[in-house]
């Protein structure tokens, strides 16, 4: 939550340089409050486990948040019951209407495959559009980062040589981001991929900052300046044993498959991983969701011009 001190405190000119939250008293004496509504659009073959860890990390907030769970209806799921889906989530149709304070758009294990050969990518590419006028701040993570940034900046996705897989150190590039506030220099960040972003092409759109990288795993942390968009290219959602269930899951079905990177003690695979991603984590989606309680409208209907004022005002800044 924001804090709130006097006007003319010396303290606040610095903490509006770093980026911190300090409310002027007469916007906190008139500040309406109400419930975050954010969108989960779940690509994910296991739903239920990708819910819990995405709701995992935006229940680490002290905010009030209302989620709806999103999913696409040019592709069946497999393996999550049909009563599930009919029970808990709703396909664009009745989202497009809406407007949202957030949109978190997962993963999706069609790397591989070029964006126009999967299936659902032309609802993919609805939904994305829909988000830029409808939703103050829009998450996408792993393959849903690789397609919003080709989609949105035309930006393509390389195919690595093998499979990047394990947890990577990421180095700090902005600390005084909103959403890197409270960062250590160094950070870990799980990742699971096969693809990765053109960073030739990425360099050549500055409204696009990246917050944190790694040597390997190239950026991690990417966002617009206005923060509309944030581009998390790893799995920071991941559980302890997440990247542990994969590896023996190719492993039993005699699939080529390499132990992770700095996961498992001395690689052991018998060892229990150690979870060192944790509080970077929940400090990035406490981060996001401070900061857009703080920009989003209190009317749902303000959404789209508070969207569009944010948008100029940072064109004109940079």
């Amino acid at each position: 939550m924001p804090i709130n001190i006097p006007d003319g405190l010396p303290a606040k000119k610095t903490l509006h340089e770093e980026h911190i939250f300090a409310l002027e008293e007469e916007v906190a004496a008139t500040q309406q409050i109400r419930p975050l509504k954010v969108v989960i659009l779940n690509l994910m073959p296991m739903k239920i486990e990708t819910e819990t860890q995405i709701l995992r990390l935006i229940s680490k907030s002290p905010l009030q948040v209302d989620c709806d769970f999103m999913r696409v209806s040019t592709h069946k799921a497999v393996h999550v019951s049909a009563d599930h889906l009919v029970k808990f989530y709703d396909t664009f149709e009745a989202f497009c209407n809406h407007n949202y304070d957030g949109l978190i758009i997962t993963g999706a294990p069609v790397e591989q495959l070029e964006f126009k050969e999967v299936d659902y990518w032309d609802e993919i590419c609805s939904i994305i559009d829909w988000s830029r006028t409808h939703v103050f701040s829009t998450m996408f993570l792993c393959w849903g980062a690789l397609a919003g940034l080709y989609h949105l900046y035309g930006i393509p996705k390389r195919q690595l040589g093998a499979k990047l897989f394990g947890v990577f150190p990421q180095h700090l590039c902005d600390e005084y981001n909103f959403l890197t506030n409270g960062f250590d220099e160094v950070h870990n960040m799980p990742h699971s991929r096969h693809a990765a972003i053109d960073t030739g092409e990425l360099a050549k759109h500055p409204e696009l900052h990246v917050l944190s990288e790694g040597f390997d795993s190239g950026p991690a942390l990417i966002a617009t300046r206005d923060l509309h968009e944030i581009y998390v290219t790893g799995h920071f959602e991941y559980g302890r044993d997440t990247l542990a269930n994969e590896y023996w899951r190719d492993f039993h079905k005699g699939l080529p498959i390499r132990l992770p990177e700095n996961y498992f003690p001395d690689d052991d695979p018998e060892r229990q991983p150690i979870f060192t991603w944790r509080a970077h984590a929940n400090l990035l989606y406490r981060n996001w969701l401070n900061w857009v309680y703080q920009m989003t409208p209190y009317d749902f209907d303000q959404i789209p011009k508070a969207i569009e004022e944010l948008h100029q005002k940072m064109t004109d800044k940079f």
